[in-house]
């Protein structure tokens, strides 16, 4: 019996997996070197862009929206909203490649950029289910060098094959990039009937207690590593931290 419950577990893991029902050098022409940047940027200086991908899953939306409110808490003020759900963020634009572009192109003024984008995944990209697209990871590093460019950025990418992401031009001293799996794995924790995705519930649960962005990747990732062994998955996720030589001691906003 004991032998079963363990199967069964495993099982649905897998099944809640995200994926969609159907250290290399920066590219030439990009500056290889920038001087450090402070290690902490004004809580009210930070533009942060909050992506749900998908509305198959309340846990995207209920992602985006428990960061905002740490955030908010924190008195980052000037954050963007981008939802799969309209019914249930009636306020925020719907998530489109074009809508994430602009958002982030809307940080004039700003001191650091955070990018935050919870969803289903691909090895092309990250599913924006309502615009019946992708974003993928050429389109976000344009849209952050349009937008953010030198400044301190944070990328956040929640979502299976999210490794994808960690190209080459997304490898920026100035970027810290964290990604839910690895380029060939799947995460966990998006069905109906889930609260959070895995990785966003441990992001959540270890930001209170980090100081930087560093320091917030690593706890999330032993954070993931130790629940997806205690629900017996035998494919681990793997999530993926890049921080650049610029941005290794940036602060968490409000810290």
């Amino acid at each position: 019996m004991l032998v079963r419950v363990v199967a069964l577990v495993a099982l649905l893991a897998v099944l809640g997996a995200c994926t969609p029902d159907s250290g290399s050098a920066p590219p030439a022409g990009r500056a290889t070197a920038l001087a450090a940047a402070p290690d902490g940027i004004p809580a009210a200086r930070w533009h942060a862009v909050l992506i749900a991908g998908d509305n198959d899953s309340p846990s995207f939306d209920n992602g985006i929206d428990a960061l905002r409110d740490k955030l908010s808490a924190r008195g980052v003020r000037d954050i963007r909203i981008l939802t799969s759900d309209p019914g249930r963020n009636p306020s925020a634009q719907v998530a489109s490649a074009a809508n994430v572009s602009n958002a982030l192109r809307g940080a004039g003024g700003a001191g650091a950029c955070l990018a935050f984008i919870t969803s289903h995944g691909n090895e092309t990209g990250v599913v924006l289910r309502l615009a019946n697209g992708v974003i993928r990871p050429g389109t976000l590093d344009s849209a952050l060098d349009a937008g953010c460019g030198t400044l301190p950025t944070v990328v956040v990418v929640s979502a299976c094959h999210s490794g994808v992401f960690l190209t080459s031009a997304m490898r920026q001293p100035n970027r810290v990039v964290l990604t839910a799996a690895a380029a060939d794995r799947v995460s966990f924790g998006c069905g109906a009937g889930d609260q959070f995705t895995y990785y966003d519930q441990c992001l959540l649960q270890q930001f209170d207690g980090a100081s930087t962005w560093s320091q917030l990747a690593q706890a999330t990732r032993a954070c993931v590593q130790s629940l997806e062994k205690s629900m017996g998955i035998r494919t681990p996720s793997q999530p993926q931290v890049f921080v650049g030589s610029s941005v290794a001691a940036l602060r968490l906003p409000g810290r």
